[in-house]
């Protein structure tokens, strides 16, 4: 498990498009997924410890970025020949089990999260409505272990300025956590 942290937020990328199958039988494309004033796409897979140790408050910040009206996406890349506990049927076992306020993708080919310049576990992009990248950065302090209950909320709050100003914050602090499992040609 080799430990990555995300680039320097590159602001006005135009996120590239995708559609890719859900856990809940459907399919989306990033269209389907933006709120009128955003969307946070998110690059996590169900093994990573750090994925585990925010889970709780990306649900909870999800939740709270609807009403703002920002839409949330999360996607899986991960190589689940290597790695099955990332596979298809266990992310939909996930994302009932935890009501996932977003749709959970499957990006079997790695295409897209390609395309996107994924790195990491959890990796974060927050776009605005016009799907100009805006945020690259963490959700809080948390690492492997969950963060002090009261550590700022910086993804929330980065995601929330987007929505009210469609700019996000120009100090961001890199989100971190396992590589993306990359399948091994060959």
């Amino acid at each position: 498990m080799a430990l990555m942290t995300t680039p320097v937020c590159d602001f006005g990328w135009q996120a590239p498009d995708f559609d890719l199958p859900a856990t809940d039988g459907r399919r989306y494309t990033l269209a389907d997924c933006r709120g009128e004033r955003g969307v946070l796409v998110m690059f996590i897979c169900n093994h990573c410890p750090y994925v585990q140790a925010v889970l709780d408050r990306i649900l909870r910040d999800c939740r709270e970025l609807q009403t703002l009206g920002v839409g949330s996406v999360a996607i899986c890349a991960n190589d689940a020949r290597d790695y099955p506990e990332d596979s298809f049927e266990n992310m939909a076992r996930l994302a009932r089990a935890r009501a996932f306020p977003f749709p959970y993708l499957h990006d079997e080919t790695q295409q897209v999260a390609r395309a996107w310049g994924a790195q990491c576990t959890p990796d974060f992009f927050g776009l605005n409505a016009h799907g100009q990248l805006q945020y690259r950065g963490r959700l809080d302090a948390s690492g492997r272990e969950a963060a002090a209950p009261d550590a700022p909320r910086e993804l929330f709050a980065a995601m929330r300025q987007i929505a009210e100003t469609g700019q996000g914050p120009r100090e961001q602090t890199p989100s971190m956590g396992c590589s993306i499992k990359w399948r091994q040609e060959g």
